[in-house]
């Protein structure tokens, strides 16, 4: 027959391992919700761009920059609208670290009559297959 004090005491034992258990969860809870507060806190001051797409005509070439949020194919839509334009890029810089940024000089083709509107319109539609977010046209 087992005593009653050995009893007691496992209980007493299982009561006090449980606390600690209770306690160590607690603690990690605690260190969860700072590290949540701390990314919200982060995600407040992040600026995540709109869309922004800006084209200018430099006497025979077009300098177009474009900003929005990275994903897909972006590049490769954009290039594609420049084609079907008829615009050859002479030049091209392109970022994906936190954004999409890309900055391109392009010159007509067959020096064809396109207008800063057409770049712009073909860009704003090559962008938003991928999904468009908020326009902003400069």
């Amino acid at each position: 027959m087992v005593k009653r004090s050995s009893i007691i005491l496992n209980v007493l034992l299982h009561f006090y391992k449980l606390k600690v258990k209770l306690e160590e969860i607690q603690r990690e809870y605690q260190n969860l919700m700072a590290i949540r507060n701390e990314y919200l806190t982060l995600l407040k001051h992040i600026k995540i761009p709109k869309v922004e797409v800006k084209v200018e005509k430099i006497g025979e070439e077009f300098v177009v920059k474009v900003t929005c949020n990275k994903g897909g194919d972006k590049l490769v839509l954009i290039l594609e609208a420049f084609d079907e334009l008829g615009l050859n890029v002479l030049q091209a810089r392109v970022s994906c670290s936190h954004f999409f940024s890309m900055e391109a000089v392009a010159v007509a083709q067959d020096q064809q009559t396109t207008d800063i509107k057409d770049v712009t319109q073909a860009v704003l539609k090559a962008i938003e297959k991928q999904g468009g977010e908020g326009m902003l046209v400069t």
